[in-house]
């Protein structure tokens, strides 16, 4: 309730207004802050060089060691999963093999690559038998239990075996992306887990033309 005094009255606005500005600036400076904070975190993590991806040294289902160094100068299309899981590791591994077949002969620039989370289980006869089910130029890898950690750490891959499973029929909670890298090894974009065989393939078309 303002006071009755017309001069009372008046100082009472002008405090009042002072302190509605000073709510404002602070409110404003939070928020640039936060927008910036946001903006460094999208420009780091979407266009990624800085959070996503990063050297690799595993060994594939033919039992040779591979590189990521190898493969520069093409794209890499990497799912990290495990070969024992039921559902959606198949159906995302199934849907990279049909969006590079959509690509046709353009599909030969890109190296689709699935990382084990599980190498206690996913050995090289593993990978092997496991592959058969897929694109005939899907690479599997696998590898110790530190150089799996430490790829899955370079592409922010959480991973976890779910507690309460015997010890060896469990299942594995993970990341369900699909990650492309450009052809220098830096990170270009991803695709969320249920992304149509079209849509991956219209996206990569885009990537393959521009490079």
């Amino acid at each position: 309730m303002l006071p009755k005094n017309p001069l009372a009255r008046a100082v009472g606005l002008v405090a009042f207004g002072l302190a509605i500005g000073l709510l404002a600036v602070v409110a404003v400076t939070f928020l640039t802050r936060d927008r910036d904070r946001v903006a460094t975190s999208v420009d780091k993590g979407i266009t990624g060089a800085a959070l996503v991806g990063g050297p690799f040294a595993l060994v594939d289902q033919h039992g040779a060691t591979r590189t990521d160094a190898e493969f520069r100068g093409r794209f890499m299309l990497i799912y990290f999963g495990y070969t024992y899981c039921p559902d959606v590791c198949p159906t995302e591994l199934a849907t990279m093999g049909r969006a590079l077949d959509l690509l046709g002969d353009a599909g030969e620039r890109v190296q689709p690559i699935f990382i084990t989370v599980d190498p206690e289980r996913d050995t090289v006869e593993q990978l092997a038998i496991y592959g058969e089910s897929f694109h005939p130029r899907l690479l599997l890898l696998t590898g110790s239990a530190e150089q799996v950690k430490a790829a899955a750490a370079a592409y922010r891959v959480y991973s976890a075996r779910i507690e309460g499973s015997d010890a060896t029929d469990y299942l594995m909670d993970h990341t369900s992306i699909v990650y492309l890298m450009g052809p220098d090894g830096r990170f270009l974009t991803h695709f969320p887990q249920g992304t149509p065989p079209e849509r991956m393939a219209e996206v990569l078309r885009e990537r393959l033309s521009g490079a």
